[in-house]
């Protein structure tokens, strides 16, 4: 009879802490007490231990037993503690010396026949344990190839009570035997973007949000659920320690067997799951589909028909890169920081050709999102194109494009802590990244007619920003020639073959390219092909390898 301490690991949404399993053994009648389990997991937890105990060949001590958890475990106990309780009391009562137990961090559930069943969240469990200095874990075996991807992790695989309690009592027990982790999912791409048939405002949209990290609302009766299938295919891969992250989530969900690796995940619930589904829950501890999307791709596919309190719901974890419920006297954070793509037909029509919807019944339809769109920055219209279209860009084309934005957007954001243009507050954008002049006295133009939201206002210039990384300017720097004196005000006059910035609308000056840097988003780059000298202006094609048409600007 004795005193026995070890340790194990509790889970609050995706956070982990070890947590201490002491257990006292006296004299006294044969009694078990857990202190420190939610009480309704008391008595569950009782009858486990003893069944696993009596069916693994050991005898219940004779003695009074006190086992206790501190911190407390909080209310949505999963039984991962289960085989922590059961070795600390077969510790303190003598079975099992009390010194080979101190030293390790044991999670498992125990089956009433004595075996070891798996857990969720034995991923983010093994990295806390590691974090708190504790690198020897025992884990179910089904369980402990996953447990293996945790660097510094000592994982001992456990099938049956049984053997744990032979092993710790002789001294054999040992690591994994030689299985290395599971390898990471290839990050080639399963379904190609060239598969889309046409959408060249689509597929442009795509790239851009890609690269910028905004949200995308795809609005017409064509292929929106391809693009969005597509999208994490020219995603940026992910970091290690963002995988990491992503896998702690699946872990958590269950799902680890269907964790993404480096490839940026793609959620797309269905509209008719609960919300529960979607959020997550408290009482079960488990993420939703946000959570798995995070750092990926959310598409909710036939937006207009979720649940309203589901489309609204979302506008705070858009904003906040987070799900935060509350329940139960307590509340969780899931991750959440994900590309929300939606899509929405025209009507409630199946056959948009035989519509017979009234326009009253159109504006309600789309009316449903009217408070999720005010947060999606990049809308496009998808259509089916003709079967013969031009074939699209493949995905690694696109992706390559990408990444070289995100490098660029992190070269001018090093010294900030935000990567992407989708993440820069309001304030920063119009203090450390001010427009230029005339495009401010545009956007000063379009809020005071209302064409731009104040809320809409930043966003606006956060996709700018993004429109403009896409667009990487050559290496070489133009020759310049002065101008005749019919040009006038003494500017740098123009010819074919001259490399310019022109600002995307009529009447507004063109820039040589060497007067304006090429990080501002109101300008594009071009090559001047035509000149007219008498009416002062110019004709230029744009870089954007022909997804723009010729537009023609007026000198000033």
């Amino acid at each position: 009879m004795g005193y026995a301490f070890t340790r194990s690991v509790a889970l609050i949404g995706v956070s982990a802490h070890v947590v201490d399993v002491a257990a006292d053994a006296r004299p006294g009648d044969a009694e078990l007490h857990l202190i420190g389990l939610p009480d309704l997991s008391v008595w569950p937890a009782r009858a486990r231990i003893r069944a696993a105990i009596l069916n693994s060949g050991t005898s219940w001590p004779d003695a009074r037993i006190t086992v206790s958890v501190s911190p407390v475990i909080p209310p949505n106990y999963d039984a991962a503690a289960d085989l922590a309780l059961a070795v600390a009391l077969l510790a303190a009562a003598g079975a099992i010396p009390p010194e080979r137990i101190a030293g390790r961090v044991f999670l498992g559930e125990l089956a009433l026949d004595g075996g070891i069943r798996p857990i969720r969240g034995v991923l983010p469990m093994v990295r806390a344990a590691v974090r708190a200095g504790i690198s020897r874990v025992v884990v179910p075996a089904d369980c402990a190839r996953e447990a293996a991807q945790v660097p510094g992790a000592v994982v001992m695989p456990a099938t049956r009570l049984a053997d744990v309690v032979d092993q710790l009592r002789h001294g054999t027990l040992r690591d994994h035997h030689g299985q290395e982790p599971e390898p990471a999912p290839s990050s080639s791409f399963a379904v190609d973007l060239a598969d889309v048939p046409g959408n060249q405002a689509a597929r442009r949209a795509s790239e851009v949000c890609a690269a910028g990290g905004h949200h995308l609302f795809l609005s017409g009766d064509g292929p929106a659920t391809m693009l969005a299938e597509r999208l994490p295919g020219i995603l940026p891969p992910l970091t290690d320690e963002a995988a990491r992250d992503v896998a702690e989530i699946y872990s958590l969900a269950g799902r680890s067997h269907r964790a993404p690796g480096i490839t940026p995940p793609l959620s797309a619930p269905h509209h008719s799951e609960t919300p529960a589904a979607i959020f997550g829950s408290v009482a079960a501890n488990h993420p939703g589909a946000l959570s798995l999307a995070h750092l990926g791709v959310l598409h909710l596919a036939d937006a207009p028909e979720f649940a309203r309190t589901v489309l609204d719901g979302l506008c705070r974890p858009m904003d906040s890169g987070q799900v935060h419920l509350a329940g139960q006297g307590r509340s969780i954070r899931y991750p959440a920081r994900f590309t929300l793509v939606v899509d929405a037909r025209p009507c409630p029509c199946l056959e948009q050709r035989e519509c017979a919807c009234t326009p009253e019944a159109r504006r309600r339809y789309r009316a449903r999102l009217a408070l999720l769109l005010s947060r999606v920055a990049v809308h496009a219209p998808v259509e089916w194109g003709d079967r013969g279209a031009r074939a699209g860009e493949p995905s690694a084309t696109v992706a390559a494009r990408v990444l070289a934005a995100r490098a660029r957007a992190a070269h001018r954001l090093a010294d900030t802590p935000w990567r992407t243009n989708a993440e820069i507050p309001a304030s920063d954008l119009r203090n450390r990244f001010p427009v230029a002049p005339e495009a401010a006295e545009l956007l000063g133009s379009a809020f005071s007619t209302g064409l731009v939201t104040a809320d809409g206002l930043p966003r606006l210039l956060r996709v700018a920003w993004s429109w403009q990384t896409c667009a990487a300017p050559t290496a070489h720097r133009p020759t310049t020639r002065r101008a005749p004196s019919s040009c006038g005000r003494g500017q740098t006059a123009m010819e074919p073959g001259d490399r310019v910035l022109v600002r995307p609308s009529f009447h507004i000056p063109v820039r040589p390219w060497w007067t304006e840097s090429y990080e501002s988003p109101f300008y594009y780059p071009g090559t001047v092909t035509k000149v007219n000298e008498r009416r002062r202006r110019v004709r230029v094609e744009p870089d954007d390898g022909g997804r723009s048409s010729r537009r023609h600007s007026q000198l000033s």
